[in-house]
């Protein structure tokens, strides 16, 4: 016994240190919050983000994040790996090319482009902290392709109402979709439901190559005379993206030797409409032949249409900031359909489906849908949906803190324009100058935008904060607003500097002149050029005069000074014709 116990305390204490190292696994594991969504929805051929976001209890050195996928057979795979040093898609697998990571603060994103039918499966997210935790998520993602609107079609060849037992009276197909559509038969909008003896409805399923799935429905069905007016519709019903859409065929009236009123072989149909599409057949009336209800021609009618367009969201939608939203706008029609969206008369896609992505404020408005049937244009119809866009207030200008300069007693208008859902109210706190000398002298209002402009008169140093707030948040824009007196406006220094500067400029130019002048007169004076200083007219004289001497007379407004020149033979004048001027 004594033996057996002492064998047993080893294992014993390997079991406990087994538990121990497992507890400590198991809290390691525990030390982060890793959250991930069930499943991810999204149409065929766009895009898939699924997130994976995580927390720690304590701040870890170092987080490596793996994403794996679920193959066919069962294995899983890795598609990304990603450190703080950095991050890899991983090459040779069926995502090499497809997909992206972003990392931020709270965790990453794996992004898929061109989804396909192949796509639906698990994605895990494995997360380690090393010391600090681990943890690992897993989103199935679901991919989803509305099918073709249902094609309803009658029975040609005539139904009896005489016969004992169901008749096909229609068939209707609906083509490529995925998950795999639906099929109702409505009589007069009301449901059919399968019933022995009267009704009997037989459907084949066919999953293309492509993984669409194509329905075909047949209806059985006992007419009766109580049928003869009645319509007969199918409606298909398919799963998309969190919901499950509907498409509802043309209404069909049945054939049953059902008579008309004609005259004279002319059968006229008043205000038409898709109840008056069938096989109309032109039947013998001579009760004298051997077959009286012989049916001479037969004629198929179809009566083309379109209807009212439905858009999905209805009316309007509510988005945050930052989320993508798919809208959808579809008519009935019997014939191929167009569809354009617009918003604020500038077209913004095409096709019955349209994407917004990573929602601003700029998304809301109204968005309207045209359909219309290009093989006959006067068939139209729209539809509209109003986007509105939640988020924190968002000032429309980029400038967040803006200073000023005005001289005390001016006024300034100071403007602050606020984007955001629910619309902000805003408030100005206003310090420095006197609280009665400012106002608001502008508030304009609507669903999503706020401006306001308010007057202040500036009595010293002011600081003016617009204050914007909402459910989801506060923004501010802040005026610094520097009082300046009016003896130290810029202008009046700048005026006085350059006022400076001309008396400046005009002394140093006076002095100039005066020493230019100054220079003149004393080289006059060294040369005897200088008049003796005697005011009045000078009198000029001399003994005689040539015909060939030129005399140039020169007079000032005081005095008149004479030159007498050369002859024009170039001989000097004697002492004689020297002309001297004297005091």
């Amino acid at each position: 016994m004594d033996n057996f116990r002492s064998m047993a305390l080893p294992n014993t204490s390997l079991l406990l240190f087994v538990l121990h190292m497992c507890a400590l696994a198991w809290q390691a594991w525990a030390l982060v919050d890793l959250r991930m969504e069930d499943s991810v929805e999204v149409y065929m051929d766009e895009s898939a983000e699924i997130p994976c976001l995580y927390a720690f209890t304590e701040k870890p050195m170092m987080v490596m994040v793996q994403w794996f996928v679920r193959e066919r057979e069962g294995h899983r795979v890795r598609i990304s790996y990603s450190d703080l040093t950095m991050q890899k898609v991983d090459e040779n697998t069926s995502y090499s090319n497809r997909i992206s990571v972003r990392s931020n603060s709270d965790g990453e994103t794996l992004t898929i482009q061109d989804v396909k039918l192949s796509d639906e499966r698990e994605f895990f997210c494995q997360v380690s902290g090393l010391a600090a935790g681990n943890g690992e998520g897993r989103t199935l993602l679901k991919v989803f392709d509305p099918p073709e609107p249902p094609v309803i079609d009658g029975v040609l060849s005539g139904v009896s109402v005489s016969g004992d037992s169901p008749a096909k009276i229609a068939s209707c197909e609906t083509r490529e979709g995925f998950p795999k559509p639906n099929i109702t038969w409505y009589r007069d909008h009301i449901p059919i439901h399968p019933i022995s003896g009267l009704v009997n409805v037989v459907t084949l399923v066919t999953k293309e190559s492509s993984g669409l799935y194509t329905v075909q429905s047949e209806l059985h069905y006992k007419v009766t005379k109580e049928d003869k007016d009645a319509h007969f519709s199918c409606e298909v019903s398919y799963f998309v993206p969190g919901a499950v859409r509907t498409s509802e065929s043309k209404g069909i009236n049945i054939t049953s030797d059902v008579e008309l009123d004609s005259s004279q072989g002319l059968l006229v149909l008043k205000e038409v409409s898709r109840a008056d599409s069938g096989v109309y057949e032109c039947h013998s009336l001579d009760v004298d032949a051997v077959n009286h209800d012989e049916v001479l021609d037969t004629l198929q009618l179809t009566v083309h249409y379109l209807d009212p367009a439905v858009v999905v969201p209805k009316d309007s939608e509510v988005m945050l900031k930052g989320e993508s939203l798919t809208a959808t706008c579809n008519a009935l029609s019997s014939l191929e359909t167009s569809t354009v969206w617009f918003k604020d008369g500038i077209e913004v896609g095409r096709g019955h489906i349209m994407q917004l992505q990573d929602a601003t404020f700029d998304t809301s408005g109204q968005y309207d849908c045209e359909v219309t049937v290009p093989s006959l244009p006067g068939l139209l119809t729209s539809g509209s949906v109003h986007i509105i866009v939640q988020g924190a207030p968002q000032m429309k200008d980029a400038e967040r803190e803006i200073e000023l300069m005005e001289k005390v007693g001016g006024w300034v208008n100071l403007s602050c324009e606020v984007g955001g859902y629910p619309r902000p109210a805003i408030t100005w706190s206003i310090t420095g100058s006197q609280s009665q000398s400012w106002r608001e002298v502008v508030k304009r209002e609507t669903e999503d935008q706020v401006h306001s402009v308010v007057m202040l008169k500036v009595t010293t140093d002011t600081v003016a904060v617009c204050n914007s707030t909402n459910d989801f948040g506060i923004e501010t824009k802040t005026y610094s607003i520097r009082s300046i007196p009016f003896s130290q406006t810029p202008t009046a220094r700048k005026t006085s500097a350059d006022n400076s500067g001309v008396i400046i400029v005009v002394i140093i130019v006076s002095i100039l002149l005066l020493a230019i002048l100054g220079s003149v007169f004393y080289f006059l004076y060294k040369k005897g050029k200088l008049p003796c200083g005697r005011s009045g007219k000078q009198e000029i004289t001399k003994e005689k005069t040539n015909k060939e001497d030129i005399v140039v007379e020169m007079k000032a407004k005081k005095t008149e000074e004479s030159v007498l020149l050369k002859g024009v033979n170039g001989e000097k004048k004697p002492p004689n014709d020297q002309v001297t001027i004297c005091a």
